[in-house]
């Protein structure tokens, strides 16, 4: 392949990588690459802000934000003290089945005491501060206001970005540029194709309001509704610091949560469970509601692509975006990142490849789980498979177990918080106790038999753990 104009010479990318996109999967990959690369810099088009601000790139910053147990986990062992220093800025830690109110399918889940720890703070103060550690490290360098253009390459090695600013050398480049990345058509202008794509469409718009929050006014710390067939209406609302709640509500981009405020809060009667209704036209409101729609969820299948350059990898919802509703996004991008530092402690021979196909493997669980639930719905475009259909079939008849039964409850929020593999629905002890309740016998057997053919068999080993469809 012939080297693009102004690539740069070899010693100058040999010892620098390069991340687009300075957001949480950008700034996690930063800090992994500091553990090989001497020279790490992150480049941003916005200028980023000295404190816990609302960004332009990240409209989907002001909705209910929280890290699932497993994102906590890990950005705890990336970052280590990360949750005693946002408790210090008042963010909480919650026990995620008896400190939160669950609403699945209309049943609520019944509230015990668990291990599953997530943690409650703003999109803002999260990612201010993964800035302020990353940016602390002597490897890392980070550049606001810089523009991407596209990619160098030699080879079919990269060797750069293309930056308004110049051209910086690169061995490594992470695109961690979110859901309107580029990356695609940066590999097309260097002679690459553009990866396959799975896109699931459901047309859904979040409207998110700030209220004061009372301490010990509930008995709660976050109130989640998941939408279904039967009431396509959703929310999340946390407890967050500054002694809020953050309260998001989801509909149909036909019937949109509204703007005005009193009528934010009736549409919060359509919700199953009137917990949130109730705490939201008692609180005093701290600002107008907030409303933008949310895009396709899109997984980009690198792969699967025949060719790609040595050196490019992509992070994120660069990589696999999927709908917000279901709280997956940071704690994929941190398994991604955690599967990235794997790789390159491996060796750097065929890393982008090495990457690619473990990193699906990251994604599986996530994708699997929101897609699933998404294509529920009648007016969702997507293959209805017969493992589907017959998952959904069983999921509906956990979620009435768990409405009783916290051993059930705690088995799915296990897989909700990726802190299992979706495989766990289908075990001895979960099938066993779901059937003593409800459900055919036959019917089970078939989710079962239907499940274990993509369920199951291949692993990938990640960050000295087992990862992928049997362990995530």
């Amino acid at each position: 392949m012939t080297p693009t104009q102004d690539h740069p010479a070899d010693d100058e990318a040999a010892d620098r990588a390069v991340v687009i996109g300075g957001s949480i999967a950008g700034l996690l990959a930063a800090r992994v690459l500091s553990e090989t690369f001497p020279h790490v810099t992150v480049i941003d088009r916005d200028v980023m802000p000295a404190e816990p601000e609302h960004r332009k790139s990240v409209p989907h910053g002001r909705h209910t934000h929280g890290l699932l147990a497993k994102g906590f986990e890990i950005f705890e062992g990336l970052l280590p003290g990360f949750g005693e220093d946002l408790l210090a800025r008042g963010a909480l830690v919650s026990d995620l089945q008896n400190s939160i109110v669950w609403y699945n399918e209309g049943h609520l889940l019944r509230r015990a005491p668990s291990d599953m720890a997530g943690l409650l703070a703003s999109r803002p103060l999260i990612e201010s501060h993964v800035r302020r550690r990353v940016a602390a490290l002597r490897q890392v360098e980070i550049r606001s206001g810089v523009h991407a253009l596209g990619l160098t390459v030699d080879a079919d090695q990269i060797t750069g970005v293309r930056t308004d600013a110049g051209v910086l050398p690169a061995r490594l480049v992470v695109d961690a540029t979110g859901r309107g990345n580029r990356g695609p058509a940066w590999l097309a202008e260097i002679g690459y194709p553009a990866p396959p794509q799975d896109v699931v469409k459901c047309d859904l718009i979040y409207c998110s309001r700030e209220y004061r929050r009372v301490p010990g006014a509930q008995d709660f710390l976050g109130v989640l509704v998941g939408r279904h067939p039967g009431n396509p209406y959703g929310a999340g609302s946390l407890a967050t610091e500054g002694g809020r709640w953050l309260v998001t509500l989801v509909g149909a981009g036909d019937d949109p949560p509204p703007v005005q405020p009193g009528a934010f809060e009736e549409y919060a009667a359509r919700l199953d469970g009137p917990e949130l209704h109730q705490m939201i036209t008692t609180a005093e409101p701290l600002g107008d509601p907030f409303r933008i729609r949310i895009g396709p969820s899109v997984r980009r299948r690198y792969e699967r692509c025949e060719r790609l350059p040595e050196g490019f990898v992509a992070v994120g919802d660069a990589l696999c975006c999927v709908n917000p509703v279901y709280g997956q996004g940071m704690t994929t991008a941190a398994m991604a990142a955690r599967w990235l530092g794997a790789c390159l402690r491996s060796g750097p021979a065929d890393l982008t490849r090495r990457y690619f196909r473990g990193a699906a493997r990251v994604v599986d669980a996530a994708w699997d789980i929101s897609v699933g639930a998404d294509l529920r719905f009648p007016q969702v475009a997507g293959a209805r498979t017969r493992r589907g259909r017959a998952l959904n079939s069983y999921l509906s008849r956990l979620h009435r177990v768990a409405a009783v039964d916290p051993v059930v409850g705690a088995g799915f929020l296990k897989v909700a918080n990726l802190l299992a593999g979706p495989q766990h629905l289908m075990s001895p002890t979960m099938l066993r106790r779901v059937l003593r309740k409800v459900g055919n016998p036959a019917e089970i057997a078939l989710v079962r038999s239907s499940a274990s053919l993509s369920i199951g068999e291949h692993a990938v080993r990640v960050g000295g753990e087992t990862q992928g469809r049997r362990a995530l």
